[in-house]
């Protein structure tokens, strides 16, 4: 096995980024929010020479989980996450699609399997611990790999800002919780991938991120 690759693949109008986390030597992995533009993912997909076994979702969205039950049908692979908290997001994408005018295929999804804290997800020998991070979201998760340092948090905690909290289910306190709680506990090194815009370091967020002065 060889170290964890990543590639985003900015989808939906919202420019979401689509993550495939893949190992570097077997090109086995998983892909992580699949908000849209599945042919666009498929292609890429084959492209590279990627294999997936799962599809992983931090939270319930549309921009992060609009495409996961069209490319779960193209791929036959099962959908992972988030935690059930989220599940009337899920039931509701389509809704969603409409209220933000997201003119593109989308289909409700109820996952394979509801993840809780403390469960583990993986591809290989790959291993990636679950935290529940609500607030963003009520069924938010973060995917933490111990071995490399580093994680993928959704839209919990962004470089220079954190996830909005004025959608349904959305609780700025709880968010600020699960980052303190969950997220900087993890270690300034540890770098991260988000839902949108550049990654970043726990470490560097904790320092300059103007949101999380004081918690």
């Amino acid at each position: 096995m060889g170290k964890i690759q990543s590639g985003i693949i900015p989808v939906t109008p919202f420019q979401q980024n689509c993550t495939v986390l893949f190992d570097e030597e077997t090109k086995s992995g998983v892909i992580v929010d699949p908000g849209g533009d599945v042919p666009a993912i498929l292609d890429i997909l084959k492209d590279n020479g990627l294999t997936l076994s799962e599809i992983w979702l931090t939270h319930g969205h549309i921009d992060h989980a609009g495409g996961a039950d069209e490319l779960r049908e193209a791929l036959g692979i099962p959908v992972v996450g988030p935690n059930e908290a989220d599940r009337f997001l899920l039931d509701q994408l389509e809704v969603q699609a409409k209220r933000f005018g997201v003119n593109m295929p989308v289909r409700n999804v109820v996952p394979d399997r509801w993840l809780n804290d403390g469960d583990t997800v993986g591809f290989g020998e790959h291993v990636f611990e679950v935290f529940h991070c609500p607030g963003h979201s009520p069924g938010h998760v973060i995917l933490y790999n111990r071995q490399q340092g580093f994680a993928h948090l959704g839209d919990v905690l962004f470089a220079g800002s954190i996830g909005r909290t004025d959608l349904p289910g959305g609780d700025h306190a709880t968010l600020l919780a699960s980052i303190r709680d969950k997220v900087l506990p993890l270690g300034d090194d540890v770098g991260f991938i988000c839902g949108h815009g550049p990654g970043s370091r726990i470490g560097d967020e904790r320092r300059s991120n103007p949101f999380l002065v004081g918690i």
